[in-house]
């Protein structure tokens, strides 16, 4: 089979195509044929920071074609997506069943890589931030993957405003699209009305001007993997709050939960309730062009790959 190869770290250039054994599955996992793969940020950000090789993993959907020792519920043939932890930039990838869920009909494998993963972490990190009808949601990053699905799930959890906050003014209509009420820039001296809220997907230096931008009373949830700090004087002053919000804690902790939430989303993007946008397709051969696509922040919606 065909997978990515990863050599050192620098740049989206140590990205190559190689031939490798298809991998077997172990017990309790799938063995997938993938139709679609999802490019994140953290993804991105391991190959630009390691140093050492490592397995590109992440979003993935496709077909069942072999199952592992112990495996129930699933059959070859079925249509499946979920997040992988080895190889998932491959022609096969195989899905531990605890990450994996079923496609339903009517859904396409990049719509399941454009709604499941980046939608459960969009609609986890709202549930952490305790929204109320009529408040003020502030979205960073919120033309990525995650965030263009964050704005429009603020919208529907009662936000009476929504503003989408990103790197280049040139995103403001495909934000306003999506129901945003106000769109603003990182640069901006100020962010505009506070706050009651915000959803952060880009942390670092960032997180400063996040806090700043929050109502008294305010919360900011920080589901980034870039790091940060906050100075705790930020937050007293305004009695403001920041809450840490991951993914792998409720698929672990809480499948209930997981699954779940899985489902009212797959109800949301069924309904026309809840739309993934996908920015592009690429070719499982191009996948260094769709890493300088998120490097560079010019993604509108997901990025997606196709073997």
């Amino acid at each position: 089979m065909r997978r990515v190869r990863y050599e050192r770290g620098g740049g989206p250039e140590v990205l190559f195509l190689e031939e490798a054994p298809t991998p077997e599955p172990g017990p309790g996992d799938l063995l997938v044929r993938t139709e679609a793969i999802g490019v994140t940020l953290p993804v991105v950000r391991k190959v630009r920071e390691a140093r050492e090789p490592i397995a590109l993993g992440g979003e993935i959907a496709g077909e069942v074609t072999a199952l592992g020792e112990g495996v129930g519920g699933y059959a070859v043939g079925d249509r499946v997506t979920g997040l992988t932890f080895g190889h998932g930039y491959a022609d096969f990838a195989v899905l531990p069943t605890a990450m994996a869920s079923p496609v339903p009909d009517g859904a396409s494998a990049v719509d399941a890589v454009a709604l499941v993963r980046s939608g459960l972490v969009a609609y986890g990190a709202l549930r952490a931030a305790r929204p109320q009808p009529g408040e003020t949601a502030l979205v960073t990053a919120a033309a990525s993957g995650v965030g263009h699905l964050a704005l429009q799930l603020a919208r529907r959890q009662g936000a009476g405003r929504v503003v989408a906050a990103v790197s280049d003014p040139t995103k403001d209509a495909f934000l306003r699209g999506l129901g945003a009420d106000a769109v603003v820039t990182y640069d901006q001296e100020s962010w505009g009305e506070p706050a009651d809220y915000v959803l952060d997907a880009v942390g670092g230096e960032l997180l400063t001007p996040a806090v700043r931008a929050l109502a008294p009373h305010g919360r900011l949830v920080a589901y980034s993997s870039g790091g940060g700090t906050v100075e705790a004087y930020d937050l007293l002053v305004g009695a403001k709050s920041v809450i840490g919000f991951q993914m792998a804690l409720i698929a672990r902790g809480a499948p209930e939960t997981y699954e779940k939430w899985r489902t009212e989303l797959w109800d949301l993007f069924l309904t026309g309730a809840l739309k993934p946008v996908v920015h592009e397709v690429f070719a499982l051969e191009e996948a260094a062009r769709a890493h300088a696509v998120i490097e560079r922040r010019a993604n509108l919606g997901k990025v997606v790959m196709t073997p």
